[in-house]
């Protein structure tokens, strides 16, 4: 179901976010190793975020054929 799919993709890109602001808020603080790990995360989230939508997107284009 691609509805599900865009789910899932969305979810994914959420929790890379949180990951995201979370390294932030680390910089800011200071705390440049914590965020460089929390950089480092977040990036590997984010890159699974985007297969997880590349997923998605194929199968909407094979379910509106």
């Amino acid at each position: 179901m691609p509805a599900m799919s865009h789910t899932k993709a969305a979810e994914a890109h959420e929790s890379a976010a949180k990951i995201h602001r979370t390294a932030a808020e680390r910089h800011q603080k200071g705390d440049h190793k914590a965020g460089l790990e929390h950089s480092e995360k977040a990036m590997k989230l984010s890159e699974s975020a985007h297969e997880v939508s590349k997923g998605a997107h194929a199968k909407s284009k094979t379910a509106a054929h």
